[in-house]
């Protein structure tokens, strides 16, 4: 049996060189790097076999790939240059080298894509499989970095890319659908378990003067709720707008599930969703199409207040309000259409 030392030189290997910002890498008690930037922006989170992924489901390389992305995607959304990532695994008992190592060649072949050095981490044993993810990123000023309380009322509501793709993904893991396209049905596999960060769309959307910036990882029910809130503001949602992925209303409709439904609850899509003024509207779009991605228009932020009731309004495709939310991981995995549970 290989030992957990021998283990983290194997994966050190792996994961390769260090780069020139860093100073000292994986091997020493702690990491030292340069900063790539005047602030640096750090976000960790935490992914568990059986709330966020079941391993019958997801490959040990593709698990170390979304691990990765999923936080890669905070960077994103706040505008921030990708720099360095430090990984913790929880590992069990039935998964040994060759698991792990899968895992370390995922994740590394995210980061070489995206230009980030793996510096370091921690492995130890566990009753069940779990990653802990740390990036940091690096802005030039606060000007160049976005955040979630800088939503105004008039603002209009946009996001990038395809909503729902990964929530049809799960539902395609969970039940085969033998009438659909094979390629649709691999691209919305890909959306599920391979997400792609969206870092040049975050830089060049805070550079074009949007104001509040997340990304959808929740679904934009729960989402857009969480920029209101931070905010002090309202918003109103035309459903009917969503980009919706292309093959993810066959899949929602074999579930029995509406396709707005699932494109606002099912998150997990990484993409970003923002506010901005009307008059930076065709900036944005220019802005967002130079870094390889869309813009839709899907609302409108509306004053705060107490006697507002529910932050977001959700308009059906018949312009009444509706009432759902996205993916929390302490409620049922089954109390919302389309909440993405475990997968």
């Amino acid at each position: 049996m290989i030992s957990e030392f021998d283990l983290i030189a194997k994966m050190r290997e792996r994961l390769g060189s260090s780069g020139d910002r860093v100073v000292v890498g994986s091997g020493d008690d702690a990491a030292a790097v340069r900063p790539g930037g005047a602030i640096a922006v750090t976000s960790i989170d935490s992914f568990v076999e059986g709330v966020h992924f079941r391993l019958v489901t997801t490959s040990l390389r593709d698990l170390g790939h979304k691990c990765l992305a999923a936080s890669l995607s905070d960077l994103a959304a706040m505008g921030a240059v990708p720099g360095e990532a430090y990984i913790a695994l929880g590992v069990p008992g039935h998964l040994g080298e060759r698991e792990v190592l899968e895992l370390a060649d995922g994740a590394g072949a995210l980061a070489a894509a995206t230009d980030v050095v793996i510096c370091g981490g921690d492995l130890t044993r566990a009753d069940e499989l779990f990653v802990t993810v740390t990036v940091v990123g690096y802005v030039g000023s606060e000007e160049e970095l976005a955040r979630r309380d800088a939503a105004a009322p008039g603002d209009v509501i946009g996001v990038t890319g395809t909503l729902g793709g990964s929530g049809a993904g799960r539902l395609l893991l969970e039940r085969k659908h033998p009438g659909m396209d094979a390629q649709a049905g691999e691209h919305l596999l890909d959306r599920h378990l391979r997400p792609r960060p969206q870092l040049a769309a975050g830089r060049a959307l805070v550079a074009a003067g949007v104001h509040a910036m997340l990304d959808v990882s929740d679904g934009i029910a729960s989402d857009t709720a969480r920029i209101c809130e931070r905010s002090g503001v309202t918003a109103e949602v035309r459903l009917a707008d969503l980009p919706v992925e292309e093959g993810v209303a066959e899949v929602a409709r074999d579930h029995g599930l509406d396709p707005l439904e699932l494109a606002a609850t099912a998150g997990e899509d990484y993409e970003l969703l923002f506010t901005a003024p009307p008059a930076a509207g065709a900036e944005i779009e220019r802005a967002a199409t130079a870094a390889g991605a869309a813009v839709t228009w899907i609302g409108r932020v509306l004053p705060g207040g107490e006697e507002t009731g529910d932050p977001v309004r959700l308009l059906d495709a018949d312009g009444r309000p509706c009432r759902l939310r996205g993916w929390d991981h302490f409620s049922p995995a089954d109390a919302a259409p389309g909440s993405p549970g475990p997968a």
